[in-house]
C-alpha cells in the first residue's frame, strides 16, 4: 500500500481552520466562542509571518505589512472580547477600534505594493477600474451606512467620525483588491486565496456595520464570514505559489476580459441600482448622492473607453509595423519592398531621374549556419542589416529583406556605376569577416517590376559565378517600341 499523502502546511492550516470555524458556529454566544475567535484572528497573522519567512518572496515587504495588518485586526478581535464581553463595557468608541482602524491603512498598503510589484510603472487601467468599484460601492456604503454615522456627529463626534472610518475602510480595500487583481490577475492559487480572504473580511465588516446600525442580522453567521476571512488569509500566505504573485505580469493582463466587463458593468449600475432599492425600501431618495455618484461613475467609464479606444490604436499600429517588416531584422518585408518599388518607379518616372536595383547575397551563408548554428546565422542576418541601414543614411536608399540571405536595394537619382561604388562600401561592413554578391539592375522607364527584379537576379547570378563578393550589372533592357512609334533597323 502506498503511504498516506501529507498534507501541506497550507492544506493542514485550512483543514484547522475550517474546523474551528464549524465549532464557532456550533458554540453558544459568550467566552468559549470569543476566546476561539481570537485564536483564529491571531492565526492569520501568525500564518502570514511564517509564510514570508517560509517561502521567503522576492518582494516581501507587502506580506510583512500583511501581516502587521491582521495583527492589528486580532488584536482588536481580542480586546473587543476583553472590553465587552468579559468586562462589560459600553462605550464606543473604545480601545478596539484603535486597532480596527489601523488594520485599514496596514492591509491597504500591503495590496498597493502588491499590485505595483506585480505591474511596474503606471497603471491608468487598474487605477480607473479601481475608481469605478469604489465610486459604486462608495455609494451604497454613503446610503446606507455613512448617513447614519453622519446623524450622530452632532449629538457624539468621536463616535460619528469612528462610525464613518470604518465604511471609508471598507471602500478602501475594495479600491485595493481591485488594483491587485487588476495587475496580477487570478494566475495563482495564492490570488484565488487572498481575493477570498479579502471578499469575505470586507463582505462580514459590512454586514456588522449594518448589523450594529439597523440590528437586524444574526451575528453568529457574521462572525463566520470573518473567520473563514481569517484562514483564507493565512492559507494564501502558507501556499507556495504566494512567492510568485507580487512577480511583474505580462501586458496581456490589460486584456478587457469578460468577467472585467461584467464586474465594471454592475459597478456602473449601482447609481441607479441605490435609487431604486431606496425606493423599495420607501426609505428617503439621496438624490444629490446618486446624481454626483452616477456622474463620476460616467466620467470614470469614458475615461476607461477612451484607455481602451488608445490600446486598440497602438496594438492596430503594431499589427501594421508586423505586416512591413521582416521580424528578424526589422526591414522591410518582401511584400512591402514590392510596394515600397512601385513608388520608386512612379516618383522616377515622375522626376526624371534613374532608378537602380540591386539583389544582395550573403555569400556562403549556409555553410556558416552550419558550422556555428542557426543563432549565429541570425545574428549576421541581423548585423549585417543593422550595418547597411548605417551606411545607408543619406543616401536615400531602401533597404528590404527579399528572402532567406538575400536583400533588395532600391535607390533614385543615382547611375548603377555610383551604386555599385556604395555596395563596395557595403561590403566592407558585413559583420563576422563575410561578404555578399550583388547584381544590379537600372530600370528603362518602361518594364513591370518584376521583369526589373529578374535582371538584376541573372546578375546576381553572374556575380556568384564569377567567385562571389563582387557585384555584376545587368546590361541595358532594350524596350520594345510602343504602337504609333518608330523602330529604327539595325545597321
Amino acid at each position: 500500500m502506498s503511504p498516506a499523502r501529507r498534507l501541506l502546511p497550507w492544506q493542514a492550516y485550512a483543514a484547522g481552520g475550517a474546523l474551528a470555524a464549524g465549532v464557532g458556529v456550533a458554540l453558544p454566544a459568550g467566552l468559549p466562542n470569543d476566546v476561539l475567535f481570537s485564536v483564529v484572528s491571531i492565526s492569520a497573522a501568525v500564518a502570514t509571518a511564517l509564510g514570508t519567512r517560509l517561502h521567503r518572496p522576492q518582494r516581501a515587504s507587502a506580506w510583512w505589512l500583511l501581516a502587521g495588518g491582521l495583527l492589528a485586526w486580532a488584536l482588536g478581535d481580542t480586546s473587543y472580547a476583553v472590553c465587552y464581553t468579559w468586562l462589560g463595557w459600553d462605550a464606543f468608541p473604545s480601545v478596539p477600534d484603535a486597532f480596527y482602524l489601523l488594520a485599514y491603512p496596514l492591509i491597504a498598503v500591503a495590496m498597493l505594493r502588491m499590485a505595483r510589484q506585480a505591474r511596474p510603472g503606471a497603471d491608468r487601467e487598474g487605477v480607473i477600474d479601481a475608481a469605478i468599484l469604489a465610486v459604486g460601492f462608495g455609494l451604497l456604503s454613503w446610503t446606507f451606512l455613512v448617513r447614519p454615522a453622519l446623524a450622530a456627529l452632532p449629538q457624539d463626534l468621536p463616535a460619528g467620525l469612528v462610525s464613518l472610518a470604518y465604511p471609508v475602510g471598507d471602500v478602501l480595500l475594495l479600491a485595493m483588491l481591485v488594483r491587485v487583481l487588476s495587475a496580477a490577475g487570478p494566475r495563482s492559487a495564492a490570488a484565488g486565496l487572498l481575493c477570498g480572504a479579502a471578499t469575505l473580511m470586507l463582505t462580514a465588516d459590512t454586514l456588522w456595520q449594518y448589523s450594529d446600525a439597523y440590528a437586524t442580522l444574526n451575528d453568529t453567521w457574521v462572525d463566520l464570514a470573518f473567520t473563514s476571512s481569517y484562514v483564507l488569509w493565512g492559507a494564501a500566505a502558507l501556499h507556495p505559489s504566494m512567492r510568485r504573485l507580487s512577480d511583474p505580469s505580462p501586458s496581456s493582463r490589460h486584456e478587457f476580459s469578460p468577467l472585467r466587463l461584467a464586474v465594471l458593468t454592475g459597478a456602473s449600475l449601482l447609481a441607479p441600482g441605490t435609487l431604486a432599492l431606496q425606493l423599495v425600501l420607501g426609505l428617503p431618495t439621496e438624490g444629490w448622492a446618486v446624481v454626483v455618484g452616477a456622474t463620476t461613475l460616467f466620467l470614470l467609464v469614458v475615461a476607461r473607453m477612451s484607455t481602451l479606444l488608445r490600446r486598440l490604436r497602438e496594438q492596430t499600429d503594431l499589427l501594421g509595423d508586423l505586416a512591413r517588416t521582416d521580424p528578424l531584422t526589422g526591414l522591410l518585408n518582401r511584400r512591402s519592398a514590392d510596394a515600397e518599388l512601385q513608388r520608386a518607379q512612379e516618383r522616377a518616372r515622375g522626376e526624371g531621374v534613374p532608378l537602380v536595383v540591386a539583389l544582395l547575397d550573403l555569400d556562403h551563408f549556409k555553410a556558416f549556419n552550419d558550422t556555428y548554428g542557426h543563432p549565429a546565422g541570425d545574428a549576421l542576418l541581423v548585423g549585417a542589416a543593422t550595418a547597411w541601414t548605417t551606411a545607408l543614411t543619406g543616401t536615400g536608399a531602401q533597404l528590404a529583406r527579399w528572402g532567406g540571405e538575400e536583400f533588395l536595394l532600391v535607390i533614385t537619382g543615382w547611375e548603377p556605376a555610383r551604386v555599385e561604388l556604395l555596395l563596395d562600401e557595403l561590403r566592407a561592413v558585413v559583420p563576422a569577416g563575410q561578404a555578399f554578391s550583388a547584381g544590379l539592375a537600372g530600370w528603362d522607364g518602361r518594364e513591370e517590376t518584376g521583369v526589373l527584379v529578374g535582371r538584376a537576379d541573372e546578375a546576381l547570378y553572374a556575380a556568384k559565378h564569377a567567385g562571389r563578393a563582387c557585384s555584376r550589372t545587368a546590361v541595358a533592357h532594350r524596350p520594345e517600341p510602343q504602337p504609333g512609334e518608330y523602330s529604327r533597323p539595325s545597321a
